[in-house]
């Protein structure tokens, strides 16, 4: 047991029999507030006077239901904002820090999902993850003062403010923190890189699969999502009416809330994501959009550890069977959502250029199932990363180390109706966190695996503590920071590769589409004055 002293009050933490590492688990960071403040930005934690017994793993947010990131004994609730600590078992101060941000599409996930206790043992630090506001409840955003908007984020930054306030207590250096995630949890962190904030919270960004620019991480125009869903879940009020439309989301039920599926939308976004905020005369998470603020050189321009996996696309294989035929009949359906066009006519002639360079004359099927995986890996995840990239380094970083993660295990599922596997969305987090999830624990794998996970271990650890890769006098390939063109890159598979542009081909037809067709997110509207109801 340890026992320290926090700005709430004395905490204590524990290790399990034979380990080498404190977790404190669900401690309070900030308070989620509640009834028709739900929306709003989170409040000051509690605190106590007697010692807080670190010990509840169970606590999770309000979220859809999902067999992708279940919890098996969790408990949701409303009150959720809590965070996990890892601790070594050392009796040195100024460690540095690493916070974990979950991923699951702004939806669905807890903190304590991605476990790193091997990365400690690789290098000394204190890991923190954490829970955030979900779904509608954490990015709903219809730009009214109790509805806002990015409530998730806001709990995001009052995480990084209790640690720049706390860590020291743990034996952490509050001036030396990484911020990292996958997925959505990469979208994330690579958004708290823009925010106005954020500034002073964290020096190092290790975003990994998942980027600022991707389609999912603004919204295009939050209201009408804000409207679109609150018709599938029986909203029979004035659509128009901004009021009604915060009053029904005030005090619809929980369970009915959260009871649509919004992972399988076609057009790769997930209603409930951050936005871009109207000025309300609230602290703004996100002022414009993060093509603005990048092209403005207004982010915090930090070292970075940037990348994605080969084939990121095998994350929508699980609806490959049902979307094959409609692809097929109309491609349009599928484009990302941040592409306007001045008419269908125009939509679908697009749609059809982008279809015969992904899959020529072929159909959507079967035999080309790998064209549709490269397709869902770059309107997703690989070409926002490699746009954002260009946008930094254009911009003034010149700290972000590029990588592409294609090592897959050899007992790895194949890919349906193939005999390949592909390093899947994700895989290099699983490559550095505890076990490798979802196939084995880490006793059952591979010689190369165990390998590879170490290789994974020492890069990482390296990044977080010197803000590089690797370092000098490293027995691994060394590696340069990234150009505008995304290239050099490090190809991460058995061995380690340095190699030119990434994608590049991908890249530059991409390019001309988003030139031409690109729509910036946009704030919510300014609503109409509010009728005092008559006497």
């Amino acid at each position: 047991m340890r026992q320290l002293n926090i700005a709430q009050g004395p905490v204590r933490g524990y290790k399990e029999v034979g380990d080498d590492v404190f977790v404190f688990y669900g401690i309070p960071y900030a308070t989620a507030p509640t009834g028709p403040n739900k929306y709003k930005a989170p409040l000051p934690p509690p605190t106590w006077t007697v010692p807080f017994e670190a010990i509840d793993k169970n606590i999770t947010c309000p979220q859809m239901e999902s067999r992708y990131m279940a919890h098996p004994n969790s408990t949701q609730s409303e009150d959720c904002l809590i965070a996990n600590i890892y601790v070594p078992d050392s009796k040195t101060n100024k460690l540095p820090v690493l916070v974990y941000v979950h991923g699951g599409a702004y939806q669905i996930g807890y903190g304590d999902f991605t476990v790193a206790k091997n990365l400690i043992r690789e290098k000394e630090m204190i890991i923190i993850n954490f829970n955030y506001r979900l779904g509608p409840h954490g990015f709903l955003c219809l730009g009214t003062p109790d509805v806002p908007g990015n409530a998730g984020m806001k709990d995001q930054v009052a995480l990084l403010r209790w640690v720049k306030k706390n860590i020291a207590s743990f034996g952490g250096n509050p001036d030396d923190v990484t911020i990292t995630g996958c997925s959505a949890g990469s979208s994330a962190v690579d958004l708290l890189m823009l925010s106005p904030m954020t500034k002073g919270l964290f020096s190092k960004v290790i975003p990994e699969s998942g980027s600022n620019m991707a389609t999912f991480s603004a919204q295009g125009n939050p209201v009408e999502n804000a409207k679109a869903y609150a018709k599938l879940i029986n909203f029979t009020g004035n659509e128009d009416d901004v009021y009604a439309l915060e009053e029904f989301y005030k005090t619809v039920p929980k369970e009915v809330l959260l009871s649509v599926d919004v992972i399988d939308q076609k057009d790769s976004t997930f209603f409930f994501t951050p936005c871009v905020e109207r000025d309300v005369g609230q602290e703004m998470f996100l002022d414009d959009a993060p093509v603005n603020i990048l092209k403005a050189g207004k982010q915090h321009k930090l070292p970075m550890l940037y990348g994605f996996t080969e084939m990121e696309g095998l994350f929508r294989i699980p609806w490959f069977d049902f979307w094959k035929d409609s692809m097929n009949a109309q491609f349009s359906d599928f484009l990302p959502t941040d592409l306007h066009f001045d008419s269908e006519s125009e939509k679908e002639e697009v749609a059809e250029r982008i279809k015969r360079f992904y899959f020529g004359n072929r159909p959507i099927s079967e035999e080309t199932i790998f064209r549709y995986i490269d397709y869902f890996t770059d309107v997703m995840f690989a070409y926002s990363t490699l746009r954002s990239v260009r946008l930094q380094v254009e911009s003034g970083n010149n700290n972000i180390y590029l990588y592409q993660y294609d090592f897959v295990d050899d007992s790895a599922p194949l890919i349906p109706y193939t005999e390949i596997r592909g390093a899947d969305h994700c895989a290099q987090t699983f490559g550095v966190i505890d076990g490798v999830w979802p196939y084995f624990t880490e006793d059952q794998v591979s010689k190369d695996t165990k390998k590879m996970k170490k290789i994974m271990r020492k890069i990482w650890a390296n990044f977080i503590t010197t803000g590089k890769p690797v370092s000098e006098n490293s027995d691994l390939p060394q590696w340069p920071p990234t150009r505008a063109n995304g290239g050099p890159h490090m190809c991460i598979d058995k061995s380690l590769k340095l190699r030119g542009p990434l994608i590049q081909q991908r890249v530059l037809f991409w390019d001309e589409i988003y030139d031409k067709y690109y729509k910036i997110p946009t704030p919510p509207p300014s609503p109409p004055q509010r009728q005092k109801e008559e006497l």
